[in-house]
């Protein structure tokens, strides 16, 4: 069985004991991690600059940066999310599922 498709009924969202967990197919999950990675060093890198007495402005500039591609990590899993999980819930009944992403939208919109 690949990363792609699970057989027990319960889709790409859970596993056989109904646990909460999202198989993602290795190629996405290589990207954002490679993504996160590079976050990181980011992170890092802002740290450096702030342990150096950096330009506030400077700062400022790579946090927007860390900030953006934060974002774009988000976009991509939620789109994942809607694709499958959500549908696949939905599709199962669990109309609950709707409210979880809508506060879980609200969340990322602050």
């Amino acid at each position: 069985m690949n990363d792609d498709t699970k057989t027990d009924g319960c889709g790409s969202c859970c596993d056989g004991n109904n646990e909460r967990k999202t198989y993602r197919p290795d190629k996405m999950k290589s990207s954002l991690i490679k993504r996160l990675n590079r976050i990181e060093g980011q992170v890092r890198g802002i740290k450096g600059m702030i342990e150096k007495d950096a330009y506030c402005d400077d700062v400022l500039n790579q946090i927007a940066s860390v900030q953006a591609a934060m974002n774009s990590v988000s976009k991509l899993l939620l789109e994942s999310h809607m694709k499958s999980c959500l549908i696949s819930r939905i599709q199962a009944g669990e109309m609950e599922v709707v409210d979880e992403i809508l506060k879980t939208i609200e969340k990322m919109m602050k």
